[in-house]
């Protein structure tokens, strides 16, 4: 168990820490290139559907030949989606390199693959709590490697510092070793009472399963607009470049306890009040936010505030999914239901851009992702946590 959280935790530090640090990048590159903000925001758009879309297949991938070959793809398609997000001279091809291959990237060496071995190494009875140390890992990831990132832009230049990340990334090959799984020796997956079809039929019927995917929505528009667009939104309004750093790094350290915190209590409560909890809280955050003077003090409450709510919702999500269905098919369910996190994510990093050039202004996008929050929290609170009665058993 613990060279599995170890490795796990790992390559989730590395591969959401550095994905946390793209914000940094929209100034730079944007004035370097010529390119308006909506350029970068849809390139990064793109990445968060790709994420999701190749998320599915990935899953699929893991639970089929085991997460370890789906890791080392993945690692690979980072480093060269960072190479080529540093050398594409046109608006296609970093939405290609940036957008395309990045986001398959993160689907191959993020949650959906890490929590599936998680789900079927781990005791059901540490199983939260297990996906609450890996989220808390990858928050700390962006605590790290945010400050990290933004050092390296200002000291070697944007285009040095992502070829330099491309580099460090693909240590994740090597860390994924301590992912094998016994069970795929071979690439020959352990037996399943039910084939892939049947999975994917009983989890979209299943109205729960739906309202899950329905929070995860807004979890994606929230954190993603907030993480892209709030350097922009600050630079803005007049404040240093090192106040996003440190609040984007704020962000991940609170994270690493919101996100252990909700993983933990996972075991103990019901998991759809703890994601009803956290959404109704971020609404209320933004909210203050907004109406609140806007100093570096405020800025830094703000981002440990929502530091504590970033990722948290993860781990009760994840767990409920394999609570519900089992873990014989859970990264493909994750996978699903990490889709659409993404395409809120799209939504959120898009309309943000798209919205400040065509207005001058965040405003509205602020207000949506109050109003989310509120849905999301709505939407959560019917989920029915227990496992699914399947009256016979279903042969693959």
């Amino acid at each position: 168990m613990l060279q599995v959280l170890a490795c796990g935790a790992a390559i989730v530090t590395l591969s959401m820490g550095i994905r946390h640090g793209f914000g940094l990048w929209l100034a730079p590159i944007t004035q370097a290139q010529n390119w308006t903000r909506e350029t970068f925001s849809f390139a990064l758009a793109i990445q968060n559907l790709s994420w999701g879309i190749f998320g599915i297949f990935a899953g699929m991938l893991a639970d089929r030949f085991g997460a370890f070959r789906v890791l080392v793809l993945g690692s690979i398609f980072y480093g060269l989606g960072l190479a080529g997000m540093a050398l594409s001279p046109t608006p296609f091809l970093f939405t290609l390199t940036a957008g395309v291959l990045l986001g398959a990237a993160q689907a191959g060496t993020t949650y959906a693959v890490v929590y599936g071995v998680i789900g079927r190494q781990i005791d059901p009875a540490k199983r939260s709590w297990a996906m609450g140390v890996a989220a808390a890992a990858g928050s700390f990831g962006q605590f790290l490697m945010v400050p990290v990132e933004g050092f390296l832009i200002s000291g070697f230049g944007w285009q040095q510092a992502l070829l330099t990340l491309s580099l460090f990334v693909l240590l994740i090959a090597p860390i994924a070793v301590g992912l094998r799984e016994p069970g795929f020796a071979g690439g020959v997956a352990p037996v399943r009472d039910q084939s892939i079809v049947q999975a994917l039929r009983e989890a979209f019927k299943y109205p729960s399963f739906q309202l899950l995917m329905a929070g995860y929505f807004v979890c994606g528009f929230q954190v993603v607009f907030i993480g892209v667009h709030m350097p922009s939104y600050l630079k803005d309004k007049g404040l240093s470049p090192q106040v996003a750093s440190y609040a984007l790094a704020l962000i991940g350290l609170f994270n690493v306890f919101g996100t252990y915190i909700a993983g933990s209590l996972g075991q103990k409560l019901a998991k759809r009040k703890i994601l009803a909890t956290i959404y109704l809280s971020r609404a209320v955050a933004i909210a203050i936010f907004l109406w609140a003077p806007l100093t570096p003090l405020s800025v830094y409450i703000f981002a440990s505030v929502m530091g504590l709510l970033w990722l948290s919702t993860v781990p009760p999500t994840n767990a409920t999914v394999a609570q519900i269905f089992g873990v014989a098919h859970l990264s493909m369910l994750g996978g699903f239901v990490f889709f659409s996190h993404q395409i809120g994510s799209f939504m959120g990093v898009w309309l943000g851009g798209y919205l400040y050039d065509r207005t001058g202004s965040y405003d509205v996008v602020w207000y949506i992702a109050i109003a989310l929050g509120v849905f999301a929290a709505l939407v959560n609170l019917p989920v029915k946590e227990r496992a699914i009665q399947r009256p016979l058993a279903q042969p693959a």
